[in-house]
């Protein structure tokens, strides 16, 4: 399309003679031509890429303070942070005391809770819970077996409240493992120590004459 217009810009100079008028034309075509240039392009309207909006710890001109980060209106909560079921955003009672798994346990919930203990817990605690994991062997502190009297004593919200903020060598969890998983890595930890310390009660009648 550029060729086009410059053969036409040429024959029409030629018709005018030539000199200031068909320089003019040939420059004017050349101009309109698309070129290559690292120059941004030309926005019509800016606001669809330069959006006017405050950004974190950025100053206002609105308020009295100077200062666009704002707290929330009283009585008011954030989409998605509604968390009125206290037990199961916290591991605690409204007393304060840890509370039992809230979640009923069922084999897709087990098998969630294994596929995220496999991911984020066995690298150091092992896959049964024996604190034998590979970071173990790459030098990290041994963390303690799940296989304890103490730990398979602990309250399901403790160890809730362990993968949510931490202890230790052990860092917060909660920026990786949704709250839901929690429950069901608690639920397939639960197992795995049952696996680990079963008695011959725990086998169904009909199964206790295959034991060796």
């Amino acid at each position: 399309m550029g060729m086009g217009i410059r053969v036409m810009t040429l024959r029409i100079a030629r018709k005018a003679g030539g000199g200031v008028v068909g320089a003019a034309l040939v420059a004017l075509a050349v101009g309109c031509q698309g070129q290559p240039s690292e120059k941004p392009p030309i926005h019509l309207n800016p606001n669809m890429v330069d959006q006017e909006k405050y950004k974190a710890y950025g100053a206002s001109r609105f308020f009295a303070d100077s200062a666009a980060m704002r707290h929330p209106p009283a009585g008011t909560v954030a989409r998605g942070a509604l968390h009125e079921n206290i037990v199961f955003y916290t591991g605690f009672d409204v007393h304060g005391d840890p509370a039992a798994s809230p979640e009923p346990v069922t084999m897709p919930l087990l098998h969630r809770g294994q596929e995220r203990f496999n991911i984020y817990c066995a690298p150091c605690h092992g896959r049964v819970g024996d604190g034998r994991g590979i970071m173990v062997t790459r030098g990290y502190v041994p963390p303690p077996s799940f296989h304890d009297d103490r730990i398979r004593n602990m309250a399901d919200g403790v160890i809730f409240d362990v993968i949510t903020n931490g202890i230790r060598n052990m860092p917060s969890y909660s920026a990786q493992i949704p709250v839901t998983d929690r429950w069901a890595i608690i639920a397939y930890l639960r197992a795995l120590q049952r696996s680990q310390n079963a008695t011959l009660e725990d086998i169904p009648p009909e199964k206790r004459g295959s034991l060796k």
